[in-house]
């Protein structure tokens, strides 16, 4: 190329190079939307044939230092259509090799090794921002190739590569992390560590990943360009991280003393802001509000409870108010309500404070148990929460709620159903003022209430649901279809009532207390007599078989919830099917049987 020119534009080895390599970016980029199978096989096969030619080609014919630059650019170009094992050993891998040939996932905590290696000249190498950006696109590939190929980790190779992953991450930030210059290969290593993490924690690797978050939390810190208050809503999200690990792992005390310390460093920023700058910023006030919500909600995760507990030295009876007492007075009515008001300014706020308090990793949505500790008090604040939870709702009508409720609700559900509502605050639920608290979380309350056993309240906000034809309304729908039919069958005598969504409309109806009296269910899927658990049975699994094989992949429900209700159907009817076996021929007469029901 240089016996032409200069390496630009205009030359005739370049301008080819150029083309040959946007032809193959094109055609990969059109075949990934064309579907699988044999044909699409071979045709990628081909285009990644078509790569690594050029790459060989062109190598002898190109200056070493425009070679290097277009091998990231092009698997940066490959990443963002999702080639990510193509951008992986034809474009990372290949621009690495010139340092070493062994494989790099066993140099994962020798510093020295790892720059004597990848930095034999220095950081101020003209190489050294084109390794490091390698080094970090690699890890990245090497994730999101697991979660293709193993998206809930259920293969224990793949959870420990993706701990290999975090470990490597963790030593590129450590030798970056003294170059202020680098101070973006800080960031984007706490964003990889965090996303990493966050898909650890929904499977319960919270006890392993907290190190890992508590790592990219102290980096933050440590770079002085990150200090700024251009990054602190990142930085409060990492903290709220570092303290949902410890709830989630039963320590709530160093949960809240990690949340208190960052609610300090936010405080100190704003010191320094309020100091360095004499005019006021509206947008500066909205980052600390939220940063500062964000660390008061996870204060109160464990504040609202720890007072409460009986001490073991306190032997006098606390006097109990009634909940049915309070109702009809003003706000604040109850201890947790005081909380709320002192802790929090809007009710968006205190909404979501609530939800989170409520939620707890430890206990499934389709298992409903009491608190642990099993404790009066606790049980107390609980009903209190839900309380101050339907009070927030009711005094804002429903009409937020009806709104946005299509959009957002499931979101929310799948998020509290995985404890981790708190690692997606939209920031406008955050800011004082902000009333779309209700209608983000009046669905989240039914689930909580749901597997706290709180029937009042898990009967309450559904009154507020109306059919959309949005599919994440339907999603939802299916969602408290669902529950709704499993709670009857779990606690017939406790389940005063019913509920049924339709397409169209929502029905509520009184189901009478005796067992000799008749209760109709009137659905699409036609009557059900009370007293008759086999055919609730039924309707629950023609519902569960509904959901799957009638709906869209887009509005199935939680796949959570719909492992939880097969295996609650398996239970139920293992011990018929165990009959129908041991009877031989005999089976008939329960075909026979069920038709006389119908």
């Amino acid at each position: 190329a240089s016996f032409f020119g200069a390496v630009a534009p205009g030359n005739p080895v370049v301008d080819r190079f150029e083309a040959e390599l946007r032809d193959v970016l094109g055609f990969l980029r059109r075949l990934g939307g064309a579907g699988e199978g044999k044909q699409q096989h071979n045709l990628h096969r081909h285009g990644a044939n078509t790569l690594f030619n050029i790459w060989i080609k062109y190598k002898p014919r190109l200056p070493e230092w425009y070679y290097n630059e277009k091998l990231l650019k092009v698997g940066d170009s490959l990443a963002q259509i999702k080639e990510y094992k193509l951008a992986l050993l034809q474009c990372y891998g290949r621009y690495l090799q010139q340092f070493i040939s062994v494989n790099l996932d066993v140099m994962t905590d020798d510093v020295h090794q790892f720059k004597s290696t990848f930095f034999p000249h220095g950081f101020r190498d003209k190489k050294a921002a084109l390794t490091f950006h390698a080094l970090q696109e690699r890890n990245v590939c090497i994730y999101q190739m697991i979660c293709i190929s193993d998206r809930n980790l259920q293969n224990q190779e793949s959870l420990q590569t993706c701990f290999n992953v975090l470990s490597s991450i963790r030593l590129i930030m450590q030798v970056a992390l003294p170059q202020e210059n680098l101070c973006w290969l800080i960031y984007n290593g706490t964003v990889q560590i965090y996303t990493i993490c966050r898909h650890l924690m929904m499977i319960g690797q919270s006890a392993k990943v907290l190190e890992y978050l508590l790592w990219a939390s102290i980096c933050m810190e440590s770079s002085i360009p990150l200090l700024s208050v251009h990054y602190l809503t990142w930085r409060a999200t990492l903290y709220t991280a570092v303290s949902q690990c410890y709830f989630d792992c039963q320590d709530s005390i160093h949960g809240e003393i990690f949340a208190r310390r960052g609610l300090i460093k936010i405080d100190e920023l704003k010191q320094l802001e309020v100091i360095s700058s004499s005019l006021e910023n509206s947008e500066t006030n909205k980052i600390f509000r939220e940063a500062t919500v964000k660390m008061s909600i996870m204060i109160f995760k464990r504040a609202v409870y720890e007072p409460r507990r009986k001490q073991k030295t306190d032997f006098r009876p606390k006097l109990r108010v009634s909940l049915k007492e309070t109702q009809n007075l003003s706000w604040p009515r109850t201890t947790t309500e005081q909380l709320l008001t002192e802790m929090f300014d809007g009710v968006a706020a205190q909404f979501l404070a609530i939800l989170e308090a409520l939620s707890d990793s430890s206990r499934g949505v389709c298992h409903p148990a009491p608190p642990i500790p099993d404790e009066i008090e606790i049980r107390e604040v609980i009903a209190e929460l839900f309380f101050a939870g339907l009070e927030i709702l009711s005094v804002n009508k429903f009409l937020f709620l009806l709104c946005l409720y299509a959009q957002v609700l499931l979101y929310i559900l799948n998020c509290l159903f995985l404890n981790l509502f708190h690692l997606f605050y939209p920031p406008i639920l955050l800011r004082r003022g902000s009333k779309r608290a209700a209608r983000w979380g009046s669905g989240s309350q039914a689930r909580s209430a749901y597997h706290g056993v709180s029937w009042f309240v898990f009967f309450s906000p559904k009154k507020s649901l109306k059919a959309q034809d949005d599919p994440t309304w339907k999603k939802a729908e299916m969602e408290l279809k669902l529950l709704t039919l499993m709670q009857s069958l779990r606690f017939p005598r406790k389940c005063k009532r019913v509920f049924s969504v339709s397409e169209s409309n929502t029905k509520e109806a009184t189901m009478p207390d005796g067992p000799e009296k008749k209760q109709t269910f009137m659905s699409e899927w036609g009557s059900l007599k009370h007293g008759e658990p086999s055919h609730d049975l039924i309707t629950l699994a023609t519902t569960l078989f509904s959901c799957v094989s009638t709906s869209k992949q887009n509005i199935q429900p939680d796949e959570e919830i719909l492992v939880d209700v097969i295996m609650f159907l398996w239970q139920k009817c293992k011990s018929g099917l165990q009959q129908i076996q041991m009877s031989g021929n005999d089976y008939l007469k329960y075909i026979h049987k069920y038709k006389a029901c119908q």
